[in-house]
């Protein structure tokens, strides 16, 4: 028979950890308190954010550190139920702020699993320890290679970067992109599987044109992502500052793309599809060249030549307007979406031809995102704004080809490469055909004015005479 310090406590939400969590774990209904043992009252009292009650009950004598059977103590409760006024009057009486339970689950792991923040803010003041991380290990030669002491990280002057999960940090002397994953991995195991997965895409990657990644922060919490830092931003917030491009120079950006998409695709033994390939995700180094990135929703080819998601893909994973329809419609699919989303970003750069800008427009900027999809479905596509026989060699040809509905008849980016640098040669013959012909005229007029200049000396010497 259970000693009155053995009680277990049932009422409210349950620890974190526990395997069995569902409900409130309340059996019978509890009209009061009378008859409670002093300790399992502090844990109703808790639960129940009676602040006059929780003070009488201590100050007669009552332990603010009693556990359960389980180990929960009243800050374990008062954490899960979100109660910040009982949390601070319990750690103001001497509450142990890092008590686990049988679980090993801490108030503050309690507190991030419900996402209670105020609570989670308030035991972080107290210095509370952050939760272990996923994917701590416990013998020292499992500690991946790529570990980084997150001491060496300084985030002064921090600002966010990108789409805003990104921070500047400072890192061995340089500065350094850093991707934090908080307290949202506590409470998700698709966001844990996601992180294992971008950290296992990344270590592989090695390509001038994808961004490099520099080592993680895995057995401490916050985790984190550090990849090489980028200023001169993303190719969405250039061109909204830039403008239209030479034809020459959006080609040079196409390149660089293909460049970096073909060796995803032909990384062995895996191929790697980037499924969120976007202006956005394609940042600018300090030549002005283009690496791709953000491999959040990535996915490795394995066995298979296709993959299918496990459920349908959302507008907060990726961007719609640059997904596949195959995608969107939950099928399987395989690296032909990115070829797809290359061509959507290729016709939206905006360029020059003479003095007339070409395009400029997100994929179908006047449609709400949730109804781009539908129309990529019904094989519409953005429309272009000047005649096929303006865009430079075969530009549009190409844009059609990559974003033909049926997968197969795309493009391999390969290809791309090989006719889009044969663009770039025609462009270059046809610009210096223009220089060479320029200095012609401007040397045959600089001779014309020293021949005209010659005959009126000559000229002006024969009436002298």
């Amino acid at each position: 028979m259970e000693s009155k310090g053995q009680a277990k406590f049932a009422l409210g939400r349950q620890s974190s950890l526990a395997p069995e969590r569902e409900g409130s774990g309340v059996v019978d209904e509890v009209k009061g308190t009378e008859g409670f043992d002093p300790t399992v009252k502090l844990m109703y009292l808790a639960n129940e954010g009676d602040l006059d009650g929780l003070g009488e009950l201590l100050e007669s004598g009552t332990n603010v550190n009693f556990k359960d059977i389980d180990g929960r103590t009243a800050l374990h409760v008062a954490a899960c139920q979100g109660r910040t006024d009982v949390v601070e009057l319990l750690l103001q009486r001497g509450a142990e702020v890092d008590a686990e339970d049988r679980w090993g689950s801490t108030p503050l792991a309690d507190a991030i699993f419900y996402k209670n923040h105020d609570v989670i803010n308030l035991l972080e003041q107290h210095g509370a320890k952050p939760p272990m991380a996923p994917m701590h290990v416990q013998n020292a030669r499992e500690v991946p290679e790529y570990e980084i002491d997150p001491s060496e990280l300084d985030f002064t002057n921090s600002v966010d970067i990108t789409k805003g999960t990104f921070r500047i940090a400072t890192w061995r002397g340089i500065q350094v992109a850093v991707k934090k994953l908080g307290e949202e991995l506590f409470t998700d195991e698709n966001k844990v599987k996601a992180f294992r997965d971008e950290l296992a895409l990344l270590q592989k990657m090695r390509h001038p044109n994808v961004v490099q990644f520099l080592g993680a922060v895995t057995q401490s919490s916050p985790m984190m992502i550090v990849t090489e830092y980028l200023p001169k931003g993303d190719l969405r917030a250039f061109l909204k500052r830039r403008g239209a491009l030479k034809p020459i120079t959006t080609v040079k950006f196409a390149l660089d793309i293909a460049r970096g998409m073909n060796y995803l695709h032909e990384h062995k033994p895996e191929a790697i599809i980037h499924r969120d390939l976007e202006p956005s995700n394609i940042l600018r180094d300090d030549s002005g060249h283009l690496k791709v990135a953000d491999f959040g929703v990535s996915k490795l080819l394995r066995v298979a030549n296709t993959v299918k998601e496990d459920k349908p893909v959302t507008c907060q994973e990726t961007s719609w307007r640059y997904v596949a329809p195959e995608v969107f419609k939950n099928e399987e699919y395989d690296v032909k979406v990115d070829v797809f989303s290359f061509a959507l970003i290729l016709q939206e750069v905006p360029f020059l031809l003479g003095f007339q800008m070409i395009e400029g427009c997100a994929p179908f900027s006047t449609k709400q995102e949730n109804e781009v999809p539908k129309a990529y479905i019904a094989n519409e596509r953005p429309p272009f704004r000047a005649s096929a026989k303006v865009y430079a060699h075969g530009i549009r040809e190409l844009i059609e080809e990559c974003w033909d509905d049926k997968p197969f008849k795309r493009r391999t980016f390969g290809q791309i490469i090989v006719r889009l640098e044969d663009i770039n040669n025609q462009l270059v013959r046809k610009r210096r055909w223009k220089v060479s012909a320029f200095k012609c005229f401007h040397n045959l007029e600089a001779m014309l004015k020293v021949d005209h200049a010659s005959s009126s000396s000559c000229s002006s010497r024969s009436t002298i005479n």
